[in-house]
């Protein structure tokens, strides 16, 4: 009986003593390994990248997140869908129906894959001899190719349907677009080439004649034709209208949304930073802000001659004032439609636009009642439309009387309806693509 007890009792002491350096364990050592996990997460979260491969940019400007306070489960859960939606898109690729390959030489092309079908692109260095990318939109598989190392004649053709983009804006343009044109022609007439379509940065006057021979309609081999401006030509049979987008050959990013962007309160009620060109209207907004003394309310800053280059700097600050603005001010340049427009939209920051034709033959059909910027109105873009800018001192005088949570759900509307425009020309792209190269409704 004592030899029992005196087991029970050494059995407990061995119990207690294996429990006591259990706990101490994890009292010295467990707290340490919490601590760095913690800290491993608040690096993970703090050292974000500005930019992902696809060349997103925080809308702040720096590195912060939509939702902060939501922790590292959203960011590992966003970041499995990623990865999964990848590995989908790559196990799809033999799946898809139909092939299509673009053809980007010009910078138009990048608002195309980036913005509006929010493709990837290898390698993310802008500057690269050749970058291209891969995106599955329905049955369609779509690749894309871009770059100077890009050449006709100088790289293999394995595909029967290319989308060619152009610029032919102005004469040296026109050119070398029509090298382009040609070298496609000599692929259709030798059947290494069955469909053709043309994303053209047409002429800020709408004098695109040089290209009309080789459209299908009058016995050439270009079956589609989606060119910005408010052409004549415009039909929505063979002929469409396509946005002329963002200034991607200045850099312009894909810009993520942030918390900041849309709840925080704005410094300016509007911007203007710009080229204010000799007897045009924006001559007369600047009479305009200073006469009635907004341009201390706005963020304006002006030159005199157009500068193609884009710093970090200039960029930067640029980014700033649309981020910073309630408004920002679009007056008519040689065209109605301008970067400008697209830049605002990624930011919140509503476009007050200059809404009158300019010189040329743009919109110049009775058909186009609504022109110009007829693409966005048939979208009903949420902008600001004016006439003279003698209108604007009552419209900031309005918009000194807007709450912020009034300013909060434009700016939640402004952004959600250009996910949506930039959603619907994706489909409908290709479907009409689909409808002419391959007869599917």
């Amino acid at each position: 009986m004592r030899l029992t007890r005196k087991r029970l009792c050494s059995f407990l002491i061995a119990l207690y003593c294996l429990f006591s350096l259990y706990a101490a364990y994890h009292v010295f050592f467990g707290r340490r390994r919490q601590t760095s996990a913690a800290s491993l997460r608040g690096l993970r979260k703090g050292a974000a990248p500005a930019r992902d491969r696809r060349g997103r940019v925080q809308s702040s400007l720096g590195s912060e997140e939509w939702n902060p306070w939501e922790g590292d489960e959203k960011y590992e859960q966003q970041h499995r869908f990623k990865t999964s939606l990848q590995i989908v898109n790559k196990s799809t690729k033999g799946k898809t129906d139909f092939q299509v390959q673009i053809w980007g030489k010009a910078a138009i092309g990048l608002y195309l894959w980036e913005h509006i079908f929010e493709g990837l692109l290898d390698p993310t260095d802008v500057t690269a001899q050749w970058r291209e990318g891969n995106s599955i939109v329905g049955r369609t598989h779509y690749s894309f190719i871009t770059g100077p190392a890009v050449v006709p004649g100088y790289f293999s053709v394995d595909v029967n349907n290319v989308v060619l983009i152009l610029n032919g804006r102005e004469k040296a343009k026109v050119f070398y677009a029509t090298q382009w044109l040609l070298y496609a022609k000599n692929l259709v007439q030798t059947q290494k080439l069955q469909h053709l379509a043309v994303v053209l940065l047409g002429n800020e006057h709408c004098n695109n004649d040089w290209i009309n021979q080789f459209l299908k309609r009058n016995g050439g081999f270009v079956e589609l034709l989606f060119i910005i401006y408010d052409s004549p030509w415009i039909n929505n049979m063979d002929v469409f209208q396509w946005p002329l987008g963002v200034a991607t050959y200045r850099n312009f990013p894909v810009v993520e949304a942030s918390w900041s962007m849309l709840h925080n309160e704005r410094p300016y009620l509007c911007n203007f930073l710009g080229t204010v060109y000799e007897n045009s209207s924006r001559q007369e907004l600047m009479n305009i802000l200073k006469q009635e003394g907004i341009d201390k309310l706005c963020l304006v800053s002006v030159r005199e001659q157009w500068q193609p280059q884009e710093t970090n700097e200039s960029l930067k600050t640029y980014q700033e004032a649309l981020l910073h603005s309630d408004l920002t001010l679009c007056p008519v340049g040689v065209n109605t439609e301008c970067y400008r427009i697209y830049e605002a939209c990624s930011y919140g920051s509503i476009p007050v636009v200059e809404d009158v034709m300019t010189a040329g033959s743009c919109g110049n059909t009775s058909i186009y009642h609504s022109a110009p910027l007829q693409l966005l109105k048939s979208m009903d873009a949420p902008f600001i439309f004016i006439k003279n800018w003698k209108e604007l001192p009552a419209v900031l005088e309005k918009e000194k009387t807007i709450i912020l949570q009034e300013k909060i759900q434009r700016r939640k509307m402004l952004l959600h309806w250009y996910q949506h425009f930039k959603i619907e020309l994706k489909m409908r792209f290709t479907n009409i693509l689909k409808s002419s190269f391959f007869n599917e409704q």
